[in-house]
């Protein structure tokens, strides 16, 4: 977050950044804490809507993709998701369908 920047803005400037896409904000989903090169990350996920924009990954990406269970699942057999992902979004009850 910038300086003086609310959560909707800043979750609306960083997926326009990191995915291309123009989003509106929802409700706050969960948040987590993960370590960072100097203290923590402290990461609130809110729910979004997509409104415009094209689907593609941020310069530290390799890829974007939207994903059902299927897929999700495929991906967390792999251990191809990043570490926390599935015990969070288990606990947030909000898993791909």
């Amino acid at each position: 977050m910038e300086q003086g920047e609310s959560d909707e803005r800043a979750v609306e400037r960083e997926l326009l950044e990191e995915t291309g896409l123009r989003v509106i904000v929802g409700h706050l989903i969960g948040s987590v804490v993960r370590p960072a090169p100097v203290g923590v990350f402290d990461i609130s996920d809110y729910s979004c809507q997509a409104i415009g924009g094209a689907l593609r990954p941020g310069d530290d990406a390799a890829d974007a993709a939207w994903v059902d269970a299927e897929t999700f699942a495929t991906l967390e057999r792999r251990n191809l998701l990043t570490e926390g992902l599935v015990e969070a979004l288990t606990s947030w009850n909000v898993l791909p369908r």
